[in-house]
């Protein structure tokens, strides 16, 4: 690439923005989207942009799908926004107050959490699962069919008899990322191989499969929080640093394998 030519060195750190998706019947209605369609909009807004923005839960029954940071903001931005109500679904069950047995310190506990957004209001329903979308004869989404689930034997089952349907005239997905986004080009144009997470693979030293190039952060990581990727970005300099000069006393907080204590 022309990149390559021009510089000694590149970085990668494009972020991992490949959003998960929900392959059910109904997918196709308009008022459906991504988390990362609606929530920059909405920004947008702020910044003069738009007037309003081009998707707004003003009057509408939002529901978000996905209990995390991602969520919690379309839960606060839907409510900004004037929505009638908002409901935030989430496959698993509804974590508990304190730190369980099973998840001693320094590991990262899995506890229930209030942010400022779920204050503004809302509805936040757990162990349930989306079966299909329901639209009207101008195909917008008018509501959300779900289901109940638990783990049975390992894997998550869908209780009979728990079917129901929800009105949604809004729907944001804020299900996670599944990695690099390969059609973004870098990938192609680089000729840069991925893991078996979808990530751009990466050695010790932070450097891709093509000589002198180099990747940092979720692009490499897959989707993770900025602390990771600001100690990502200073190992992967030390890491260009060694190729360039073939040695470094820059530090490395890091490495590529490090990941948050879980169990």
């Amino acid at each position: 690439t022309d990149l390559r030519k021009r510089f000694d060195a590149v970085v990668v750190a494009a972020g991992a923005t490949t959003a998960r998706d929900l392959p059910v019947p109904g997918r196709e209605l308009n008022g459906i989207h991504q988390a990362m369609e609606y929530l920059p909009l909405a920004n947008k807004v702020v910044e003069g942009d738009f007037v309003a923005p081009p998707i707004t839960a003003e009057g509408k029954h939002v529901v978000v799908i996905g209990g995390g940071d991602t969520g919690a903001d379309c839960v606060g931005t839907a409510h900004r926004q004037g929505a009638a109500s908002v409901t935030q679904l989430e496959i698993m069950p509804k974590p508990g107050e304190e730190r369980t047995a099973g998840q001693p310190w320094p590991t990262f506990p899995m506890l229930y959490k209030v942010t400022s957004a779920h204050e503004e209001g809302g509805e936040r329903v757990y162990s349930v699962s989306t079966t299909h979308f329901e639209g009207d004869e101008d195909g917008n989404v008018q509501f959300l069919h779900l289901v109940e689930v638990e783990f049975v034997d390992g894997k998550l089952t869908q209780k009979p008899g728990t079917e129901r349907k929800i009105p949604a005239q809004l729907v944001t997905l804020a299900m996670g990322f599944t990695g690099t986004d390969v059609e973004n080009g870098l990938v192609a144009q680089f000729g840069l191989e991925l893991d078996e997470r979808g990530n751009i693979a990466r050695d010790a030293d932070f450097a891709t499969n093509v000589d002198g190039v180099f990747v940092a952060g979720d692009a490499g990581r897959g989707q993770s929080l900025i602390v990771w990727a600001i100690a990502e970005g200073r190992s992967a300099a030390r890491g260009v640093d060694r190729y360039l000069t073939g040695a470094s006393s820059l530090p490395a907080p890091i490495r590529p394998t490090d990941r948050a204590l879980m169990v």
